[in-house]
């Protein structure tokens, strides 16, 4: 069976635009164009991602994102927020309330085909992680710990709650210490994308993290020039 891709946004030629080439890409496509609309549709039956634009008529992207959140059927639901704006404010509070991952307009289609994509594989690695019954395989530096097969992560013996792809760069630098990674490799190996795409997602990426992380932010260093690696211990 395709995975089922949830669309919301207010501008039909978006709507028959994506929803053409998801469907060509083998996904199932509902198309909705309000807020109201896509929040019912996804507590009826929960999407593999959901596509999110952030102005929609009825209500902000961002409040339906912290409505999803909220609620344990939905919590971690993977979200792709579709943005008119690229104003660093604007990828900053869509990761505070829960978005997984953004695009601004106007967007390649095949970037959001290939987003989508990774977020659904991510979605079902976690799901799969949680489910093992193989010993666990840790990783740490000071006191952030990483359980590679469970996807746990724990600061100071306190369970830290990430989304899949901050979890996938985080056990990414763990797992190479002292390697320099530069935004391109990052896409490709993290995010699952060519490198031709925009790199500034990264910097977005990393400095959410880093948040995230409180005093543990340190770990991920900057490399001026060349990209992010994992700071010696």
């Amino acid at each position: 069976m395709s995975e089922r891709i949830l669309l919301v946004d207010d501008e039909p030629d978006i709507l028959q635009l994506l929803s053409f080439n998801l469907r060509e890409a083998g996904f199932e496509v509902e198309a909705v164009g309000t807020a109201g609309e896509g929040l019912a549709a996804a507590l009826r039956a929960r999407p593999a991602v959901l596509i999110l634009d952030l102005m929609l008529p009825d209500m902000s992207g961002t409040e339906v994102c912290r409505k999803l959140r909220a609620d344990p059927a939905t919590g971690d639901l993977p979200i792709l927020m579709l943005t008119a704006r690229g104003d660093e404010y604007d990828k900053v509070l869509g990761f505070e309330v829960g978005a997984d991952d953004y695009v601004v307009k106007p967007f390649s289609v095949r970037e959001v085909v290939m987003r989508v994509r990774a977020l659904a594989r991510r979605a079902q690695e976690r799901t799969q992680a949680r489910a093992a019954t193989e010993p666990a395989k840790s990783l740490a530096w000071r006191g952030l710990s990483v359980d590679t097969v469970r996807h746990r992560v724990t600061l100071d013996g306190q369970e830290l709650s990430l989304r899949p792809l901050e979890f996938k760069l985080v056990a990414t630098f763990l797992e190479n210490p002292g390697i320099v990674y530069s935004r391109a490799r990052l896409l490709e190996e993290v995010w699952g994308i060519t490198a031709e795409m925009n790199t500034r997602t990264v910097d977005t990426h990393i400095r959410r993290l880093r948040e995230r992380l409180g005093t543990h932010g340190e770990a991920i260093e900057t490399v001026h020039g060349f990209g992010y690696r994992l700071a010696p211990p």
